[in-house]
């Protein structure tokens, strides 16, 4: 079609969607192309605007490395990730799948019942959690892979810290009987994410701050459920309603016992700890891992920690 107007380059554009043949990409095609012609309308985009969103894009994808994923983040940080989990999920009502977010590795250590994550010197209080795998009836899904990971007390997780072992902080459990796991820890902090990218511009150009609550990561897997990835956040954390990536739902705040005239059921451990319950309701459907969004840890220094101020509020939330 020899274009004259707008309106023939997207009639264009859509009849060459339109000849593909499976009929799942043709649709999301269709939309993808109709939404982005109508976002260069109502934003009456320019070319000097186009040319830095491709830049952007561009610059998210050469960041993304295998200890580091700036598209993931980019796609968090917008809610695109929350949004993809909560309408695949939830169909009953409250869900406890969350983000998978980028940090997820591959061939994390078997550890056994009861057994410690901390493979190296860590910094934070020690924590004991137990957690329960049940269906939507409530019974309890014995022989379940259940994948944990999580930041330290400084906010690293071990792939970006040189300073953790390999897998520190990391473990694969198998829930018993019960559908219950336990295991050691320490008590998380929140942290901040990278914003030497792009997606730290658009996070600065809003004024918003970079900051995630302390949470833990469950990953749980078995044949005839569908692969649930989690996030149990901590309730005493300060940046539960701004989370940069938006992924606190209530179904997913846990509470921290503090324990500080008992003994813990680890005898090595002396003074004051932390205990964490929690049950994780998984559904009928395919057990089926995506790609891991890292593959290695990082071989350079540690990164540095930015941490970035949430501006005020100016009053007008009209766009």
């Amino acid at each position: 079609m020899t274009i004259r107007t707008q309106a023939d380059l997207t009639r264009a554009v859509l009849a060459e969607v339109g000849r593909t043949p499976d009929a799942r990409l043709r649709r999301i095609l269709h939309s993808a192309v109709q939404h982005l012609h109508d976002f260069v309308r109502d934003t009456e985009l320019t070319e000097a605007e186009f040319r830095q969103v491709c830049g952007l894009i561009a610059k998210a994808g050469q960041m993304t490395t295998p200890s580091h994923n700036e598209v993931v983040l980019g796609a968090g940080s917008l809610g695109v990730s929350a949004l993809v989990c909560l309408l695949n999920n939830g169909a009953n009502g409250e869900t406890t799948a969350n983000l998978m977010g980028p940090f997820w590795r591959q061939g994390s250590p078997v550890t056994p019942d009861g057994g410690s994550i901390v493979r190296s010197p860590t910094p934070g209080e020690p924590v004991f959690v137990t957690a329960w795998v049940k269906d939507e009836q409530g019974h309890p899904v014995p022989d379940a892979e259940v994948d944990v990971w999580q930041a330290s007390g400084e906010g690293y997780y071990e792939n970006q810290d040189p300073q953790q072992a390999d897998m520190n902080l990391r473990g694969k459990f198998t829930t018993d009987a019960q559908g219950r796991i336990r295991f050691r820890t320490v008590k998380p902090s929140g942290y901040p994410i990278p914003v030497n990218g792009p997606v730290g511009a658009m996070i600065r150009a809003q004024g918003r701050h970079n900051m995630r609550p302390a949470h833990i990561h469950f990953l749980v897997h078995k044949a005839g459920y569908k692969t649930q990835f989690s996030q149990l956040y901590s309730s005493d954390d300060p940046h539960l309603e701004t989370d940069v990536q938006f992924g606190v739902t209530q179904a997913l705040v846990g509470q921290y016992l503090l324990h500080e005239n008992e003994p813990a059921p680890d005898a090595g451990v002396q003074g004051r700890w932390y205990s964490l319950e929690h049950t994780f309701v998984v559904t009928p459907g395919e057990a089926a891992l995506p790609p891991p969004p890292i593959t290695a840890k990082n071989a350079g220094p540690r990164p540095p920690l930015v941490v970035l101020d949430r501006a005020p509020t100016t009053g007008d939330d009209k766009t």
